[in-house]
């Protein structure tokens, strides 16, 4: 990481994956599910749902709802935050493409 010092503090430019820099496990997992909640936040939001209203579209109790709100995706597996969107009248596609690595990445775009 490229460390630069402003006025005295040193300042350290992370990588595009907080949760990479913070040194979890599953860095890679955690930012899809972060990227699939914000965009289960942003389709909330459009629509103007309520939590309980949210809850019962997407299958899930409103405390999960409230928790996902709160950035606490935990307890929702990738594929039960795909299933929210899809409920809330989201789309998902995957692109499978040759990785030019020997391990592939995951990668959410948006």
């Amino acid at each position: 990481m490229k460390k630069t010092v402003i006025d005295g503090i040193t300042v350290e430019q992370g990588s595009d994956n907080v949760f990479a820099d913070l040194g979890l496990r599953d860095a890679e997992k955690h930012k899809i599910k972060s990227g699939l909640a914000i965009e289960i936040i942003k389709s909330i939001r459009r629509l103007g749902l309520t939590q309980a209203a949210a809850g019962e579209r997407m299958g899930i109790s409103q405390a999960k709802v409230s928790n996902l709100l709160r950035g606490d995706f935990t307890h929702l597996s990738e594929r039960k935050l795909m299933e929210c969107l899809n409920r809330l009248g989201c789309d998902i596609e995957i692109v499978i493409t040759p990785s030019s690595s020997p391990i592939g990445h995951l990668k959410l775009a948006i």
